[in-house]
């Protein structure tokens, strides 16, 4: 039988697929709409199943809160023009929305969400039947509090959101810390928050480059002692180099490594532990400051730290949680 426009229109605005799809849908099905609804759908679910090998990096991060609950939705996609394209983001807000008014704890959950008689699985699957490319929650966080706050940084790609210890937190102080997260990247909200391994790999490190600048220290002394300019002689490849302009003697060159194994040898050996120690605890204190939240400098007044400016705008003001969802790199 014939298909109308009518009846096209009518399943498009039903599916949002194209004209073309729709009209060899009802073509196959003699003009029942219902069928061709789910002719759709599964063809949804081919397209899905063949890009399942595809890579998909791009799509859109949004954050929302209401409350004491806040949450982050990054749905992905292949290409940065299907992240920006209205339907798709659409959707994304959709699924945002049914997860903070359901309060969502985990991806699954949220997948088998039911939204207008359908999963949001199944509403993703439709997607990827309208535009050809793989589609996934790529991330969902969360967070529950007294107070919530959320930001989205321009361009869909960056979202955080803040759970804090107290009820009436200030609309702007909140959206401050939530872009202060999105901005600085914390790594946790506090020092007793930093995971244990991040600690231990930190200390390995700073122990590490303590030691290493104390051994050339020690070297850069003796050589400098001896008239021979340590920035000549600090590679094997800039010592043939400097030779090689005259800038250095061969004698001057072989004397030079001597002493860079012998007393770099000698100074490792008779390290004090105690200023190792100190040096190293104070990186450490540095790397706090550096990485977590209510310890970083304010990025809107660098006389404060988060901590401070919480504090200041309400007593006893703090930070509970938060999170973080990035597709780019940073």
């Amino acid at each position: 039988m014939a298909v109308t426009m009518a009846e096209i229109t009518k399943l498009r605005n039903l599916t949002s697929a194209g004209l073309m799809d729709c009209k060899k849908a009802l073509a196959e099905t003699d003009g029942d709409i219902e069928a061709a609804v789910e002719i759709l759908r599964k063809k949804g679910q081919a397209v899905a199943a063949k890009r399942e090998d595809r890579e998909a990096s791009e799509g859109c991060v949004l954050s929302k809160n209401e409350g004491s609950f806040a949450a982050i939705v990054a749905l992905n996609c292949e290409t940065d023009f299907v992240a920006k394209n209205a339907g798709f983001v659409a959707l994304t807000t959709k699924i945002l929305d049914a997860a903070v008014a359901n309060k969502v704890t985990s991806i699954d959950e949220l997948k088998n969400l039911v939204l207008d008689g359908r999963t949001i699985a199944d509403l993703i699957v439709e997607e990827v039947g309208k535009t050809g490319e793989k589609m996934e929650i790529g991330a969902y966080e969360f967070v529950e509090a007294p107070a919530t706050t959320s930001y989205n940084h321009q361009g869909n790609k960056l979202a955080t959101i803040c759970g804090f210890n107290l009820e009436g937190v200030d609309y702007q102080v909140g959206r401050d810390v939530a872009m202060q997260v999105a901005s600085m990247n914390p790594v946790a909200v506090d020092r007793e928050s930093v995971p244990q391994s991040i600690i231990d790999s930190e200390k390995s490190v700073a122990i590490e480059k303590t030691k290493q600048e104390q051994v050339q220290k020690a070297v850069n002394a003796a050589l400098s002692k001896v008239g021979i300019n340590p920035a000549h002689v600090d590679s094997e490849a800039h010592i043939e180099s400097n030779m090689s302009k005259g800038w250095i003697t061969p004698e001057q060159a072989e004397q030079a490594r001597t002493i860079i194994a012998e007393v770099g040898a000698q100074k490792a050996a008779n390290l004090p532990e105690q200023m190792i120690e100190n040096i190293v605890k104070g990186r450490i204190n540095k790397y706090y400051k550096e990485n977590c939240l209510v310890e970083q400098e304010f990025i809107k007044d660098g006389n404060l730290t988060v901590g401070q400016y919480l504090d200041q705008s309400l007593k006893g003001l703090s930070v509970v949680s938060m999170k973080r969802v990035n597709l780019n790199q940073d």
